[in-house]
């Protein structure tokens, strides 16, 4: 299993569940005329072409592809915004009148130049491209808006009203991972601060998919909008690590390998830095057109039947490792709260149907849990850490930590000149872990070097897999049901509850 940029081997018990992801299916080759089809004969209401005004404004909407973990690199998702500003312009937009809306929520914002770099826009596309860059600012004073959902003000950016079509081009991940959550990721820092999802697959107990709709609804008000959803296969790996995690073969080709030991004994940016190199193919297997909550919502089903993994019965423990990246680009080395989320507010939350451990169950995660914070960058998450000194963990007890963080002048200046992330995402990412711990009866780091950082949010450290699997053991009253997470990349597990 890798946990952070080591190869850990793992001795399962024999009735051990390993939750593996399908191996990817069929891809589509050409993106840009699945996109275009998916535009001109979209599931509901009108095509583009016919929201088009001739000579009129556009705003295309895309989001940083955080998702999945880790970044891929011919991501089809920009052969998609290409084939969207192409298609735009056949209509009668001219290039110079498009708008690239990049809609990052509370991460760090991007440069115009990060676009090309972090591989959200091909070479070719960022040279040839004429058209307004915007980065969304949650901040910015002159966000519009445009109505309320109960008491949170729906706020936008206004490239979203200042322009005569919207069109959202992303990927179908999850419930708050692209469609109408776009439109949400370009809003003020109260409709995000509330975006929770209690599973990101479904749609249901998800306040943030609940918003996303609201502000999609007062948008097509005012401007013609229609979407681009896409489906992605699993990422293919190459060179050694082909086939992982998906084949038994590429697990025993890996555990055997003469270079496996000698890999472990290079420091740790080394290792990283190899990782890192490991090409990962990501291809498409469908793209859909319409609203942007319909589109989403189809190509989300679709990708859930084909990517998920079939899980019988709930465990009574869990190990999830946890790589040496962040949920959110730039890519850095998690501090331990990013740690948390990766395992509590990403992986077990990609449920569908019910939650993959019985309550009271036990969460093992392999990471270090090293207090490091990339300065600035993740200067937010070393003030989270001091509030929970001296507040408390609680929900209840962080509240007047959050309003100090929201009212910091300069942690606000940090995130709009491009520094840091916003003050509250630390807040908003551990209330992501909420629903996981609500239903945990421990959570447990194995091979934490940090046991401060660990008891700070009331997990337990341990120092290796075995001790923590013996304590998995000791709380399950007798042998427990364990599952073993392959991955990343991090897949939606089907749950049938009725054992």
């Amino acid at each position: 299993m890798l946990a952070g940029s080591r190869l850990m081997v793992v001795n399962a018990p024999d009735d051990a569940v390993i939750l593996r992801p399908l191996a990817p299916g069929e891809a589509i080759a050409d993106v840009g005329a699945a996109v275009r089809d998916a535009l001109r004969f979209p599931l509901v209401g009108e095509p583009l072409e016919a929201l088009v005004r001739r000579g009129g404004r556009a705003t295309v909407v895309i989001e940083p592809p955080s998702l999945p973990i880790p970044t891929a690199q011919n991501d089809p998702r920009r052969a998609a915004i290409r084939a969207v500003v192409d298609e735009l312009e056949r209509a009668g937009i001219p290039v110079q009148n498009q708008t690239l809306l990049v809609a990052g929520g509370l991460a760090r914002r991007l440069a115009d130049r990060d676009l090309e770099q972090l591989g959200i826009v091909s070479p070719e596309f960022a040279r040839r491209f004429r058209g307004r860059v915007a980065i969304h600012d949650a901040e910015d004073p002159g966000l519009v808006e445009i109505g309320h959902s109960g008491r949170i003000p729906l706020r936008v950016h206004p490239a979203l009203l200042d322009t005569d079509v919207i069109v959202v081009v992303t990927a179908a991940e999850t419930v708050l991972h692209g469609g109408p959550a776009a439109l949400l990721a370009a809003s003020g820092r109260e409709a995000l601060r509330a975006a929770g999802a209690y599973s990101l697959l479904e749609t249901s107990a998800s306040q943030g998919w609940q918003l996303g709709v609201a502000i999609e609804r007062e948008l097509s008000r005012r401007v013609p909008l229609i979407g681009a959803s896409l489906t992605f296969n699993h990422p293919r790996l190459a060179g050694a690590a082909r086939g992982y995690p998906y084949e038994q073969e590429a697990l025993e080709r890996i555990v055997g390998s003469p270079l496996r030991r000698p890999f472990g004994l290079l420091p740790a940016w080394a290792r990283d830095r190899i990782i890192r190199s490991v090409r990962r193919d990501l291809s498409l297997a469908a793209a859909y057109g319409g609203p942007p909550s319909v589109a989403h919502a189809e190509a989300l089903l679709r990708g859930v039947e084909a990517r998920s993994a079939p899980l019988d019965g709930q465990l009574d423990a869990i190990v999830i490792g946890i790589p040496r990246t962040t949920p959110f680009l730039p890519r850095e080395r998690p501090n331990p709260l990013l740690a948390a989320y990766l395992a509590l507010g990403l992986a077990l939350r990609m449920w569908r149907d019910g939650f993959p451990l019985a309550d009271g169950g036990t969460a093992i995660v392999l990471h270090r849990f090293h207090r490091r914070f990339s300065h600035p960058t993740q200067q937010p998450y070393r003030a989270f850490f001091q509030a929970t000194t001296r507040f408390g963990r609680e929900s209840v007890e962080l509240l007047e930590a959050e309003r100090e963080a929201a009212d910091d002048p300069r942690a606000i200046d940090a995130y709009r000149g491009r520094r840091s992330c916003h003050p509250l995402l630390p807040f908003a990412d551990w209330s992501a872990c909420a629903p996981a711990l609500g239903r945990l009866g421990a959570v447990i780091v194995a091979g934490c070097r940090d046991a401060v950082a660990a008891r700070q949010l009331g997990f337990v450290p341990t120092q290796g897999i075995g001790t923590a699997l013996e304590m998995a053991h000791g709380r399950a009253g007798g042998p427990p049901r364990v599952g073993f997470l392959l991955s990343p990349p991090y897949f939606p597990i089907r749950v049938t509850t009725d054992r």
